[in-house]
C-alpha cells in the first residue's frame, strides 16, 4: 500500500513538473503576443484565457463581423424544427458561457464592478441568470473581436491591474526578479489606495451604464430582419 501511494505521488509530481513547463512555455510565446496582452486589458481575463481565446481563434480576421465570432464559439442557441412544427430552441452549445469572468460567476459581483457588471445585473433582472450569463459571454465575445479588429484595448481597463497581470506574465515567463530600489510598474497595485481608487473609477462607468438604459427606445426590426433568439441585449 505505502508503495502505491508513493508511486502515485511521484506521478503527480511529474505531472506538475509537466504542467509548470507547460505554462512557461504559453507565457513565453504570449509575452510578445500583441493580441494576447490585448485581451488581458479586460478585467477578469488573465494569461491562460487570453492565450486559450488566442489560440482558439487564430486569424481574426477571417471572421468578418463579431456575429461570425460568436457562432464560431456556439454561442448562438440551437433551432431544431421539423416540418410545420413550431421551433424549438435548445441550449446554447458551448460551455464558455459557464467560464463568463466575475461579472457572472461569483456571487455579489460587485467585486469587479463596471459597464459590464450593470449589463449582466440588468439581464437578470428580465430574463434570469441563466440567460444573463449567455448574454454576458456573447457581449464579451463581441468585446473581443472588436478589440483585435480594431487594435485597441479595452476602454475600461484598470492599468494597475492589467500591469500586475503582466509582471505575473513576465515571471511565469522565466524573466529575473527585480532587485533594488527601483519600483516597476506593477507595484501600484500593492498600494491599496490605487486598487481602491481604479475600483471607483469602474464603479463610476457602471452608474453611467445604468442612467443611460432608461434612455433608449426599442426599435421595431425592419421587414425580414433577423430578430435575436435573447432579445435585444444593450
Amino acid at each position: 500500500m505505502s508503495a502505491a501511494i508513493d508511486r502515485h505521488v511521484r506521478e503527480l509530481d511529474r505531472l506538475a513538473e509537466d504542467l509548470a513547463l507547460l505554462d512557461r512555455e504559453i507565457a513565453q510565446v504570449a509575452i510578445d503576443n500583441l493580441a494576447a496582452n490585448r485581451l488581458m486589458t479586460i478585467t477578469g481575463v488573465n494569461l491562460a484565457v487570453a492565450a486559450g481565446i488566442v489560440a482558439a481563434i487564430g486569424d481574426v480576421s477571417r471572421f468578418d463581423s463579431p456575429q461570425k465570432l460568436v457562432s464560431y464559439f456556439g454561442m448562438n442557441p440551437r433551432v431544431r424544427q421539423s416540418g410545420l412544427e413550431a421551433a424549438h430552441h435548445g441550449r446554447i452549445s458551448t460551455a464558455a458561457v459557464t467560464r463568463a469572468p466575475c461579472w457572472s460567476r461569483r456571487p455579489g459581483p460587485r467585486k469587479a464592478p463596471g459597464p459590464l457588471h450593470a449589463f449582466f445585473v440588468r439581464i437578470r433582472a428580465r430574463r434570469g441568470h441563466q440567460v444573463a450569463a449567455v448574454a454576458v459571454a456573447r457581449k464579451l465575445t463581441m468585446l473581443r473581436w472588436h478589440l483585435l479588429t480594431k487594435g485597441g484595448d479595452y476602454l475600461w481597463a484598470r492599468p494597475a491591474l492589467v500591469a500586475n497581470k503582466t509582471r505575473a506574465m513576465q515571471l511565469q515567463a522565466g524573466h529575473p526578479q527585480q532587485k533594488g530600489s527601483r519600483r516597476g510598474p506593477a507595484y501600484a497595485y500593492n498600494i491599496k489606495a490605487l486598487r481602491d481608487r481604479e475600483m471607483l473609477i469602474a464603479a463610476q462607468a457602471e452608474r453611467s451604464y445604468e442612467r443611460l438604459v432608461p434612455q433608449w427606445k426599442s426599435r421595431r426590426p425592419k421587414p425580414g430582419a433577423r430578430v435575436p433568439q435573447f432579445g435585444r441585449t444593450k
